[in-house]
């Protein structure tokens, strides 16, 4: 099987860094492995843009879905402090595709959007052959705001404490227990909760609430490659070590039951929705009380110092070559 999801980071680095076509003074951040957005420095702003594709699972509920979906994209721009602003929408769908199917879907983008003071600058939509019927197209969010609030994923120092909200693979429980109810071999009231971890997806806002609160250094989303993967790349860019407390970390109930179902590490799994942050040393504790006045379990989980990887009870952990649940999905969906 092909390998699925983002390509490896030796790949980015080889092909896809280095050729970005013309060079231009205004970017600061262009395309960088571990980062999530670029920025451009126009007129003394800075201009944040983060591109994603569009996934909408209409076993979510479709106007829930067109929420997800869009607050993924704008998330990978909150998390440099910047708060997002604009949009943009490529919706290429299935030929089969029904006006309201898409109407539902638009209504949930819009009204998220509008809760986040975000406008729709531009759009394409249109139905083409050969498109799965979940993926259908890509966004790029853009956050204008000032220079000084930029704060970048590999800015990580010793000394920072290190928080993690929501905790390892949420979004997969979420996603999985309602994909495949009946597929998972656990009790009914273990997926029923399972199926709430959807609701931890959306991290728009947390990222704003702690960065309003202290003093953070870096900020990253625990997409593919989960917290492993995530934290991984933070201590990788910044070129330190990570010291983590795996008994601190939140853990979402039932997630570990929906993992173990499916045979896969939760640290190794996507979970958007969990940021991974480090603040300045004593600032911790002040992003937790942000974070948990939202409703969102957070907690401090361990420091940064001088050296290299991520450590958990002074074991290194090692980031997924490919994160697993791409393949634990395509068992789930032949079986």
């Amino acid at each position: 099987m092909t390998d699925l999801g983002k390509i490896d980071a030796d790949f980015f680095e080889r092909v896809i860094a280095p050729n970005i076509g013309a060079d231009r003074e205004a970017v600061s951040l262009g395309p960088t492995a571990g980062v999530d957005f670029g920025v451009l420095e126009l007129g003394g702003r800075a201009v944040v843009a983060a591109t994603d594709p569009l996934s909408v699972l209409p076993v979510l509920g479709l106007e829930r879905a067109g929420r997800l979906a869009i607050d993924i994209v704008l998330s990978d721009v909150a998390v440099s402090g910047i708060e997002p602003d604009h949009l943009t929408l490529g919706l290429t769908l299935p030929p089969d595709y029904e006006r309201e199917t898409l109407a539902a879907v638009w209504r949930g983008i819009d009204a998220h959007a509008s809760e986040l003071g975000v406008e729709v600058t531009a759009t394409h939509v249109g139905r083409y052959p050969g498109v799965e019927r979940s993926w259908i197209g890509s966004a790029t969010a853009l956050g204008i705001g000032d220079p000084e609030d930029l704060v970048r994923p590999d800015g990580a120092r010793p000394g920072d404490e290190l928080v993690i909200s929501t905790g390892p693979a949420a979004e997969v429980a979420g996603l999985f227990a309602t994909r495949y109810p009946e597929r998972l071999g656990l009790d009914p009231e273990t997926v029923a909760t399972a199926q709430q971890r959807v609701n931890d997806i959306p991290a728009v806002e947390d990222a704003l609430a702690a960065h309003r609160s202290g003093a953070v250094t870096a900020m990253h989303d625990a997409t593919e490659g989960g917290i492993a993967g995530g934290l991984d790349e933070m201590a990788d860019g910044a070129g330190v070590r990570f010291d983590i407390d795996p008994r601190a970390m939140p853990t979402a109930e039932s997630v570990e039951a929906v993992c173990s179902a499916i045979d896969v590490d939760p640290w190794h799994v996507t979970s958007c929705g969990t940021l991974l942050i480090s603040v300045e040393s004593g600032e911790g504790e002040t992003v937790v009380a942000a974070l948990e006045e939202r409703g969102t379990p957070a907690a401090v989980v361990g420091r940064v110092r001088e050296g290299s990887g991520v450590y958990a009870d002074g074991q290194r952990v090692e980031p997924p070559a490919r994160d697993p649940s791409w393949k634990a999905a395509e068992r789930l969906s032949q079986s």
